[in-house]
């Protein structure tokens, strides 16, 4: 499968993301052929994890975030892991990659406790969106629309809400960035 040649994606994760989250979205990507760029707040290696507790792998940063540019990305993955999440979304350098991504119009793909990236961003007033159950609060309080769904589609967001939902994350993560890199071509 090829229909993501040289779509450029971002996937911003720090130590303590959800070990599947990150990678099979990131081997579906490699497969149909997109470009993947593991953005961190650090330079090396990032700790992964499995049920938020039990570290599992080591994956190498390909660039710090205070030296990635939006414009050198066509989408963005934001995997889950809470401790991951919750690191990444107070960051401010973050927060502006994630609202310049947003202001482009490029596709997002959400899964978990990532959500909590977009909240912090400012990005979920009025969106519809799903996440893991716990923060269901907090996408509501900035003004989201949180359901509890395998997979919600939103305009350039597909968000999903844990690694059991990564089949169907995939599928539509795959059809949005489809859709991003044909629109892109005219």
């Amino acid at each position: 499968m090829s229909k993501l040649n040289g779509l450029r994606v971002a996937v911003l994760a720090t130590d303590g993301f959800e070990e599947p989250e990150l990678m099979e979205p990131v081997k579906a990507l490699k497969d149909a052929g997109a470009v993947v760029t593991i953005v961190s707040l650090k330079s090396g290696e990032i700790q992964a994890v499995r049920n938020d507790i039990d570290k599992t792998i080591k994956v190498k940063v390909d660039r710090a975030v205070k030296d990635a540019s939006p414009e050198d990305f066509d989408a963005v993955l934001l995997p889950g892991g809470a401790v991951n999440a919750d690191r990444m979304r107070t960051e401010p350098e973050v927060q502006s990659f994630l609202r310049s991504m947003q202001d482009a119009g490029k596709p997002f793909a959400v899964i978990c406790h990532a959500a909590w990236e977009l909240v912090s961003a400012g990005l979920v007033g009025g969106r519809t969106l799903t996440s893991y159950h716990t923060i269901q609060d907090d996408i509501r309080n900035a003004g989201g629309n949180w359901v509890d769904r395998e997979v919600v589609e939103d305009d350039n967001w597909v968000t999903s809400r844990s690694p059991k939902d990564i089949p169907a994350f995939n599928r539509a993560m795959l059809k949005l960035f489809a859709g991003a890199l044909v629109a892109s071509k005219h």
